[in-house]
């Protein structure tokens, strides 16, 4: 059996037509930047989040340099972030000539420590980014009232997390910004690149607008130097047709979580197999499914041998990046995010996974420890 780790074309085909239908329709208009589609998406995500202005932009990735250029932030700051996420969260800060402080992670959320980023802030924080990964909300309330005391902008990266609840709020209306991505392996994806930016903040949501167009407005006059983060039209009319879809598209992927959580009960101790959690009062996206195990190297190599597509997020902590040495950091200055890269195990998650897919994927990580 095959069982790759995401299949696309399973969600394409039922929403194929319609979107066909929107690609054609953004072909007839012949407007490509910006523009009614764009307009449009944003007021409907806009409702979705509960968040007052939501701002389409060309990348997740450009929705947090956006977000943190509209935060005036540049040479001289610094910003916590995890040391265990997508490159993004940090490189987006080093773009901007800041410091990007790291911290560890919790063992069970694989979200930043909490203790360990109230205690990295200093007077020359401007921001924290916590990040809500593989679709779990980070723990929202202690860093933001600690981030409000020292007057620091919390910047949620929401990438892998669209619609994940904490504590009855959506993620990304909770910060001063949420930023979030539609590449197309993410629960909503659009077919390429594209972001938003979330925010209740009338002023900041002005400068996001007047940065995604190199700072331009009227025409050709430039209040601020800015960017190309303009999102195609093309790219939100996929994603008002997809959209729709996402609450049942996420439900099922819970229900394929819960569902290796009771097949893979059974696994010997000598998997040393620790399974995804949902923390009480959080709402989880399941964006991957990613378990911890011992031997991880070996288990991967017995899956690909059996056909099933995994991946690991993520092998390398920032601190250990060489692009990030001169910030000083050594092994063994992060231990459990160590430890996250080294046993961490992505498995297929993807809504349209059969039972029997499942239970093939639980059995062969089974019968790899069982032997």
């Amino acid at each position: 059996m095959q069982v790759p780790l995401l299949d696309l074309r399973a969600q394409f085909g039922p929403v194929r037509d319609d979107v066909m239908a929107a690609v054609t329709r953004v072909c007839d208009s012949q407007q490509f930047i910006l523009g009614p589609e764009v307009e449009a998406l944003e007021r409907e995500l806009a409702a979705m989040l509960a968040v007052k202005h939501a701002i389409g932009v060309s990348s997740g990735t450009d929705a947090l340099l956006v977000a943190m250029m509209a935060l005036g932030i540049g040479e001289g700051d610094e910003v916590v972030t995890p040391t265990y996420s997508f490159f993004a969260t940090a490189g987006s800060v080093a773009r901007l000539g800041a410091r990007p402080v790291l911290v560890d992670i919790d063992p069970k959320t694989f979200n930043l420590d909490v203790e360990a980023t109230i205690a990295a802030m200093s007077s020359r924080t401007r921001a924290v980014v916590p990040v809500h990964l593989f679709g779990q909300s980070a723990d929202l309330d202690p860093i933001v009232e600690a981030a409000r005391a020292r007057n620091i902008a919390v910047v949620e990266d929401a990438a892998q997390a669209i619609g994940s609840r904490y504590r009855g709020r959506t993620v990304g209306s909770i910060g001063d910004f949420g930023c979030f991505s539609f590449f197309p392996s993410k629960n909503l994806g659009a077919f390429g690149d594209g972001g938003l930016v979330t925010t209740n903040d009338d002023e900041l949501a002005t400068k996001v607008r007047l940065l995604r167009g190199h700072g331009m407005h009227p025409k050709y006059f430039h209040r601020m130097v800015g960017g190309n983060f303009r999102l195609d039209a093309l790219q939100a009319a996929v994603l008002r047709v997809k959209a729709p879809h996402l609450t049942r598209w996420t439900a099922a992927r819970r229900a394929n979580a819960d569902r290796y959580r009771r097949l893979l009960a059974s696994a010997p101790p000598s998997a040393g197999l620790a399974l995804p959690v949902e923390v009480e009062g959080n709402y989880h996206r399941d964006n991957q499914c990613v378990i911890r195990v011992r031997a991880r190297d070996g288990l991967r190599q017995h899956l690909s041998a059996a056909g099933i597509g995994t991946e690991i997020y993520y092998p390398v902590p920032f601190h250990l990046q060489e692009c990030f040495a001169s910030l000083g950091y050594r092994k063994g200055a992060f231990p459990v995010a160590e430890a996250a890269a080294d046993d961490s195990l992505a498995l297929p998650i993807y809504g349209e996974l059969s039972d029997d897919q499942l239970q093939y994927v639980a059995g062969e990580v089974i019968r790899y420890y069982a032997r």
